[in-house]
């Protein structure tokens, strides 16, 4: 495979610089079944020691070409920190993330140090890893869980949203969201300096799907506009689900890059928002994971047409994605990318 060195192109993209091509990358998990073979690495291992972290993110990029590495790839980091027990799922050899076994009623945050907190420290470690291999030819990420999701695994689901759910017109005044989000902004800048070019923050437990547009402007848009405040650019906010009602509560949090799913309808953001640095939206699930190649290569077309300046995931990938299914994703950005290169310059000669 012939390989071009991106890093560059994408740090350039996230502080504002559109690219003349579309580049396939994510600020979230991004493991293969197939890169993982190739690593000879178990899915459940990759979480617990750091160069298999780092080997399985490079996977991606070292097959395919994508053009990003990102680590972690569970949503536990921390709240395993903060305390809660973690099942791993050691014992299923299949693509089960971990998951939090006990939440918990309280934790103080006042004299933890994130850097030697549960797994953060691991998490450095192998970021300094994929930057002394692949970070010299490809982007290099982090990524951490907005306060209210978060929160939802601190407290379990249930316990949480019945919380949230106490508040008057989306206001709960006693809920941890600001404190939280001081802690994240401390695991993002120790992982900045531990290597990652850029951090995503998924805040898909704050999804206005979820809790509905008035509790994300109240309560979740607040949270985060702190944490943004505190982190160095470049810096990426996701969050899954129809977010077509808050695009513009998105473009005021903070983030240099907002990258939705495919239930947001992209084009109507790109009208909304015609200055922002739009990442999107296919469905890594019901499309690259079980649809067709045909059906990849129309999708990365309408993501061209709709206004993105990236291809991206709106959530993680699903490891179990048929080689060629990958190959069509890379190579449909650098096609349709050319149609719009053509589109355009037909359109000036007009």
């Amino acid at each position: 495979m012939t390989r071009t060195n991106s890093r560059d192109d994408i740090i350039a993209l996230l502080h504002g610089t559109r690219l003349n091509r579309l580049p396939v990358f994510s600020g979230l998990p991004s493991l293969t079944a197939s890169g993982l073979r190739a690593a000879n690495i178990r899915y459940s291992d990759a979480h617990t020691d750091a160069r298999k972290m780092a080997r399985a993110a490079a996977s991606t990029f070292e097959i395919f070409g994508f053009e990003s590495a990102v680590v972690p790839f569970d949503l536990c980091v921390e709240a395993e920190a903060l305390g809660c027990a973690i099942d791993f799922q050691t014992d299923v050899d299949a693509f089960l993330a971990p998951v939090v076994q006990l939440p918990i009623t309280n934790y103080d945050l006042h004299f933890l140090d994130v850097t030697h907190a549960g797994r953060i420290p691991l998490v450095a470690d192998a970021l300094r890893e994929l930057k002394r291999g692949v970070g010299r030819e490809i982007a290099i990420g982090a990524w951490i869980p907005g306060p209210f999701t978060l929160a939802w695994q601190l407290f379990g689901a249930d316990a949480w949203l019945a919380r949230v759910g106490q508040g008057q017109d989306g206001q709960a005044q006693d809920l941890p969201l600001q404190s939280l989000a001081d802690f994240l902004a401390r695991v993002a800048n120790f992982y900045r300096a531990a290597g990652a070019d850029f951090i995503t923050v998924h805040e898909m437990g704050g999804s206005p799907q979820i809790i509905g547009p008035k509790h994300f402007r109240n309560l979740v848009k607040p949270a985060l506009q702190k944490l943004f405040a505190q982190m160095a650019a470049p810096k990426i906010l996701s969050i899954c689900g129809d977010t077509n009602a808050i695009v513009r509560d998105l473009a005021d949090c903070g983030a240099d890059a907002l990258n939705v799913d495919h239930r947001n309808d992209l084009a109507r953001t790109r009208r909304e928002l015609p200055g922002a640095m739009l990442l999107g939206n296919f469905d890594p699930v019901g499309l690259l994971s079980r649809g067709t190649p045909e059906q990849i290569a129309r999708a990365v077309e309408a993501i061209v047409a709709a206004g993105a300046d990236a291809v991206m995931p709106g959530c993680d990938l699903y490891p179990d994605i048929p080689e060629e299914n990958m190959r069509a994703l890379m190579k449909s950005a650098k096609a349709a990318m050319s149609l719009r290169a053509r589109a355009a310059g037909e359109a000036i000669s007009k």
